[in-house]
């Protein structure tokens, strides 16, 4: 005799079931097409947007900080120094946005049939890695320009650590996406706080700059920062410019580690009465 229901004790606040995330594989991947879908249906150009974006954010940039402002680029073409911290600050700042409203989105969705509401955050995780993907497309393309044209670049193995970045960048982005969507079901204004917030944080962060022409000081303020160390790795990486640090790297990725363990009692706390306070 089968059984299609089991009465359980409630999960532990410090617990992700993965065995049941994996059981709804299927509706993680419909959440997945639906966010790479929906994203710009109805529009013109549709996902040429993906390039146009990061594209003319960096021609922004180049005409501001590069022009008006004078900022150096470590000695760089601005296309590719803007271009690197582009690619990983708007994979972040995507997910982190996304993830942070993941109650007050999907409030209709939770309310009408179960599933483990853990899928939300983590496919939108998984859809924005498409995205990333195609805006990396852009940066190898203008870094082969670059290097065809006899710009000198340096990569080194370092190169070897972007699936590393791309984990911390993701699991940083998902703590504090569903630590903020846990905290917004009762306080929507800090919706508004925390948009404000992201905008801001981008300027702790070397995308515009380069970290060298910082003193030590201001240096170590700023590595507090967990996702500096992840720019500047990648630059570093992949054009042999900016600083590397395990030490800054391995701080980031402790970071990620104690941040989704609070994100996921936070988390697990709030979804099992969401539902009255939403």
């Amino acid at each position: 005799m089968e059984y299609n229901t089991v009465i359980k004790p409630k999960n532990k606040l410090f617990e992700v079931d993965f065995k049941e995330i994996w059981q709804y594989r299927d509706l993680f991947s419909m959440f997945v097409k639906r966010d790479i879908i929906t994203q710009y249906k109805q529009t013109i150009l549709g996902p040429a947007w993906f390039f146009i974006q990061p594209a003319l954010t960096t021609i922004m940039y180049m005409v501001v900080f590069g022009g008006i402002a004078g900022i150096p680029t470590d000695g760089l073409p601005q296309p590719m120094f803007y271009l690197a911290g582009i690619v990983c600050w708007q994979y972040f700042a995507d997910c982190l946005n996304k993830t942070s409203s993941t109650f007050t989105t999907n409030q209709n969705i939770f309310g009408k049939v179960y599933f483990p509401r853990m899928i939300v955050p983590l496919s939108t995780v998984a859809s924005n890695l498409v995205r990333m993907g195609i805006q990396f497309l852009l940066f190898a393309a203008v870094y082969i320009y670059y290097l065809i044209i006899g710009v000198h670049v340096a990569p080194n193995i370092y190169i070897l650590l972007l699936p590393l970045i791309i984990i911390i960048l993701a699991g940083l982005s998902l703590g504090f996406g569903i630590i903020i969507s846990s905290m917004t079901t009762k306080y929507r204004d800090l919706t508004i706080l925390f948009t404000f917030i992201v905008g801001l944080w981008m300027y702790a962060t070397p995308i515009i700059y380069p970290l060298s022409t910082m003193s030590p000081k201001h240096q170590w303020i700023m590595a507090l920062n967990p996702v500096t160390s992840l720019v500047e790795t990648f630059k570093y990486g992949t054009m042999g410019v900016g600083t590397f640090s395990w030490v800054q790297l391995g701080y980031s990725f402790g970071f990620m580690f104690v941040l989704l363990g609070i994100g996921i009692v936070v988390f697990n706390k709030v979804q099992r009465s969401f539902m009255d306070t939403v």
